[in-house]
């Protein structure tokens, strides 16, 4: 029976990819854990490993094609001792990619997909967020009626009864809905009830929700009487944008994959979470001493190669670390269900790339030297512009740090990345006039601004945290304790 290899899901944001290469070609043995392909996600490029032993008999979907949706087939292989021939011709046409959703405000029913032949088989399942993710893409076998689509969802607790239209028991409706859609409706404020679903049996689906943001697929309100809840003011579209300006005065150049979801992700950041600003001036004099005399110490190789270079972001990746194991009641992540308390610090560190930026993730960063950071942070960044990370090495951690102080920023406010509850910003380190002693001297200060979500850490919190930090950078013999 031929096996079926569909786009997978390798990260959580990811709803299409970019199948960038294929690594085997038409009629070539694969063995399971071998690298047929290599995926561009919207964040990095990955591997896609063959889960089976067979021949691969047809590509569907050649390399180089971007916004491939997932799960879509791209590619059939043979069994062992099938006829490839015959696996080859079942494999039928790459079906068209899922079209956007409608912006006339009119529901769009998605037709189910029918089934492919042959099993479907994909690489290792992807964790419980990446497949939430993926949730909206997930083909719908044609042969299951909406009766029984309804029971399947609901045991997967994707029904929702709500009051409202429709018929159901005690004059409730019941709603169907991914658990994407699910969080991005809470999220924004608005009543699921009142969406007009898109997917398979009016199932409310990602894209949905963002029509819903703009006012688009909105029911009345369920309650006679009741107001509307509160909706985003929608932004111009596209075509009244260019409007403004003259034909050929610009150039359109495509969002590609990572700059729409840094968009999605901050938009809703600034949007959803209560954000408020804490700025101090650190005196790095005693740091930029200490800098130079570790690296001047420095073991060289026999190439004469120092064993590491620290530079002014290693020492505060290290101080924010230790800043939050002695506060640690801001080492925190906000969930509507309780607080996240974190044991460790794990410090995403905001790295430039050409289309955007990714923040790597240093692991228990409290626990570990400044030299042993200092390389670390040098290889995942090396590793990150190549998009060579692993999704383990940039989902998750408990704060991050922004550092524009190398372009010569005095003093800037980040926006948080949930689910962070904090984020330091670093400005340059600069000459400053001071008054020490009654009298006038110069000092190397940088200023920083912590950007703190209200709903977990409080001002006081957040003042007695950047606070710990401005003690470990002024004392930067105190992180060596």
């Amino acid at each position: 029976m031929p096996i079926n290899i569909l786009m997978p899901a390798l990260s959580p944001t990811m709803e299409k990819g970019n199948l960038a290469k294929w690594l085997k070609k038409e009629g070539d043995a694969v063995k399971t854990g071998d690298v047929i392909a290599e995926i561009e996600t919207d964040k990095a490029t990955m591997e896609y490993e063959a889960v089976d032993d067979g021949v691969l008999a047809k590509i569907v979907v050649p390399e180089g094609t971007s916004d491939v949706p997932v799960n879509q087939l791209i590619a059939v292989m043979a069994e062992e001792g099938e006829d490839v021939k015959a696996a080859a011709a079942s494999a039928g046409k790459a079906p068209p990619p899922a079209e956007k959703a409608s912006t006339a405000g009119a529901p769009q029913t998605q037709a189910a997909a029918p089934p492919q032949s042959g099993s479907a088989r994909q690489p290792p399942s992807p964790p419980p967020h990446a497949q939430a993710a993926a949730v909206d893409t997930k083909p719908t076998p044609a042969r299951a009626s909406p009766a029984v689509s309804a029971q399947r969802a609901e045991s997967r607790g994707e029904g929702i009864r709500t009051n409202g239209h429709g018929a159901g028991a005690g004059g409730t409706a019941r709603i169907f809905s991914s658990p994407l859609a699910r969080r991005l409706a809470k999220e924004a404020g608005i009543e699921l009830g009142r969406i007009q679903g898109s997917g398979p049996h009016g199932r409310v689906i990602a894209r949905d929700i963002a029509a819903a943001k703009s006012g688009q697929g909105l029911r009345a309100p369920t309650a006679p009487g009741a107001a509307p809840p509160p909706l985003i003011a929608p932004s111009l579209s596209d075509q009244q944008i260019r409007a403004l300006y003259e034909d050929g005065s610009y150039e359109v150049i495509p969002h590609d994959g990572m700059r729409r979801t840094i968009a999605q992700r901050l938009t809703a950041s600034v949007q959803t979470i209560p954000h408020f600003y804490l700025t101090v001036d650190c005196d790095i004099g005693k740091l930029l001493e200490a800098r130079e005399e570790i690296n001047a110490a420095a073991p060289k190789d026999k190439d004469g190669k120092p064993a590491y270079k620290l530079s002014v972001n290693d020492f505060v990746i290290k101080a924010m670390a230790l800043a939050l194991q002695r506060i640690p009641n801001a080492n925190v992540s906000w969930t509507d269900s309780g607080m996240l308390k974190h044991k460790h610090s794990d410090i995403g560190v905001a790295v430039a790339m050409p289309n955007g930026l990714i923040t790597p993730i240093v692991r228990s960063a409290e626990t570990k030297s400044l030299s042993s950071i200092s390389n670390e942070m040098r290889d995942l960044a090396v590793r990150a512009r190549a998009r060579k990370l692993k999704p383990n090495e940039y989902q998750g951690g408990t704060t991050a740090v922004s550092n524009l102080g190398m372009y010569g920023i005095r003093d800037f406010t980040a926006v948080i990345n949930p689910p962070h509850a904090t984020i330091l910003a670093v400005g340059t380190g600069e000459e400053r006039a001071v008054v020490r002693d009654g009298k006038i001297v110069a000092a190397t200060l940088m200023s920083v601004t912590l950007s703190c979500d209200h709903r977990a850490v409080d001002g006081a919190l957040g003042a007695e945290l950047i606070g710990a930090f401005k003690s470990l950078i002024e004392n930067p013999v105190m992180m060596l304790v």
